[in-house]
């Protein structure tokens, strides 16, 4: 990072006031700051709301636990699912700033109306009278005001998670720079690291500051989290790079597709013939490549003077499309499978559940007076994964590019096979874990009791928690890096929100798969394995499950992998250990 601001500042000495680029007066390594510190205070506001929701559900609005924990999976599904909204506004209309600008205000907004509900006792029912034990229903005009206010929750995370990583590699990215590929992979590792820790601060802090003053306050600090991020952010509005939105990405999508049906019966044009193919004026692609060629009769030219507009672009776009549309949508197709293959992995970090009811029912006491609350040991997580960025950052790339006596990194698609790797290894470890905790909970006559604590230290959980961790540092910058390098720069901001868009698709998948196993499990009367009374259950074999799914798509990954063939910086030669 040291040797590209050099780099920058000495190439800015070297270029007259009159002569420098507009695009390289500004970015830069100044926005960064600025940036990572909007998404962060985002995350940090964001995720401290969630894990005490269901609290606030059941004690504030009279809510059972299963309507309250449905209100809370269609929440965190929308906020997963509303980053490719957001990517595809900001790609084909208001460019990323716009984008990022107003999902900040969107939670803004939420989170206020969310502080309302706490602050004014009419936002929400009365309390339950003792007396009666009874307890009011919250009103349609009470239930909308919460409804609105998680909404708008979503749309913001919509806005600014798909587009602060494309944001901030815009301001870094040049192409024409040799030490681009370190700078961007320097980025992505410290944004996500970043990412983490504010996750990390979400889950400790602001749960803390709820648990001990009330939501009054724990639902204010978000809010207030929230404003200086949209300020920060807005700050440095003059020193961004911004660049214009194109045309509509979802709708060339869907006008490649049609038009490729409508010519399906025409004939190829020859080999080398580039004249019969439609593409933008001085572009470097005019004629399409030969993978999905299906999809390349969307770009042939019929008729050049009825195809053809005066100023050279098609005269229905839903007849002739460009060669640049056909490609934008062979980048997507392609990169889907190996997209496909983070899913599993995903819904392995999306077990919550059943953890911390195994942490409930052992030794969680680091003194005798100090024990960690069962839903922290998460962020065992979130800390090994800020710690692996850090160190192969700092630490283990710089040393093997001394001994190498060169530039060294590891390949994109084998980082993303470790850490499908690491994931099943972690299935593993939870599946023996759990049966040395059931186990212990048998012999000690705690069968019917899953309350009890056994004499076995939570600690035990740690290393699976661990394992997630560097499995996630390693697949899921990995496939960052992967989508933003592989697809169009046009389409950075869809990149960046396709690893989302695999954390909402494996939370719905998650929830099927745990419905099968007991539905299958408690069929005749027995008991299921995902069982409330985790003694009685057998939560070890669920885990088995997850691990042999786990393996299956390893192979299905090296498949992938193998098919997908050399990677954007494997064919231009970029020095690397691996690909």
């Amino acid at each position: 990072m040291e040797d590209t601001k050099m780099e920058d500042s000495s190439n800015q000495r070297e270029m007259s006031h009159e002569e420098m680029p507009e695009t390289h007066s500004k970015g830069g390594l100044i926005t960064m700051p600025f940036i990572i510190a909007n998404e962060s205070f985002e995350k940090v506001a964001s995720y401290g709301l969630v894990p005490n929701m269901i609290l606030y559900l059941i004690k504030d609005y009279h809510m059972g636990v299963a309507k309250g924990t449905n209100i809370l999976f269609f929440w965190q599904a929308a906020t997963n699912f509303t980053p490719i909204l957001g990517a595809f506004v900001a790609d084909s209309y208001l460019g990323r700033f716009l984008t990022i600008g107003l999902g900040s205000i969107c939670s803004l907004l939420g989170m206020i109306l969310l502080w309302f509900t706490a602050m004014v006792p009419q936002s929400k029912p009365p309390p339950c009278d003792l007396m009666t034990q009874t307890c009011s229903s919250p009103t349609s005009a009470q239930m909308t005001l919460l409804f609105f206010s998680f909404v708008l929750i979503s749309l913001g995370a919509g806005g600014v998670r798909p587009c602060s990583l494309a944001f901030g590699a815009d301001q870094l990215d040049r192409r024409d720079n040799p030490k681009n590929v370190r700078v961007l992979e320097s980025f992505f590792g410290w944004y996500y690291a970043s990412a983490a820790i504010s996750v990390l601060i979400a889950l400790t802090g602001i749960v803390y500051i709820q648990d001990q003053f009330g939501y009054r306050v724990g639902f204010g600090v978000p809010a207030i989290l929230m404003l200086l991020s949209a300020l920060v952010f807005f700050l440095a509005s003059p020193f961004y790079l911004k660049q214009q939105a194109s045309k509509s990405l979802l709708t060339g999508f869907v006008q490649v597709i049609i038009v490729a049906y409508k010519n399906r019966n025409l004939t190829f044009p020859l080999p080398n013939s580039t004249a019969s193919y439609h593409h933008k004026r001085d572009s470097n692609v005019v004629a399409p490549t030969d993978k999905l060629r299906f999809l390349n009769k969307a770009c042939i030219i019929k008729n050049p003077e009825q195809d053809i507009a005066l100023d050279g672009s098609a005269a229905n776009p839903w007849s002739l499309c460009t060669v640049e549309q056909v490609e934008e949508l062979k980048a997507l197709i392609k990169v889907l499978p190996l997209w496909s293959t983070g899913i599993i992995m995903s819904i392995n970090l999306s077990q919550n559940s059943f953890p911390v009811l195994q942490a409930s029912s052992m030794d969680r006491h680091l003194t005798k007076k100090f024990q960690i609350p069962a839903g922290s040991y998460g962020m065992f997580n979130i800390i090994s994964l800020a710690l692996w960025v850090i160190f192969y950052d700092r630490a283990i790339l710089p040393m093997a590019s001394k001994i190498k006596g060169k530039p060294v990194r590891i390949g994109v698609k084998l980082r993303m096979g470790i850490g499908l790797f690491l994931t099943c290894i972690a299935m593993v470890v939870s599946a023996i874990v759990e049966n040395a905790r059931r186990k212990e909970a048998i012999r000690s006559g705690f069968q019917n009791n899953p309350t009890a604590v056994v004499k076995m230290s939570a600690m035990w959980l740690v290393p699976q928690f661990c394992l997630n961790g560097f499995a996630e540092a390693f697949t899921a910058i990995g496939q960052t890096e992967f989508f933003y390098s592989e697809l169009p720069k046009s389409m950075s901001s869809i990149a960046a929100a396709l690893f989302g868009l695999g954390l909402a698709v494996a939370n719905v998948l998650a929830s099927v798969v745990v419905s099968i196993i007991d539905d299958i499990t408690s069929k005749g009367g027995k008991e299921s394995w995902v069982s409330s009374n985790i003694n009685k259950g057998r939560i070890d074999n669920y885990y088995w499950v997850l691990a042999i799914l786990s393996f299956i798509n390893l192979f299905y990954y090296f498949l992938c992998a193998w098919a997908y063939g050399p990677t954007g910086r494997q064919a231009t030669k970029v020095k690397s250990i691996a690909g």
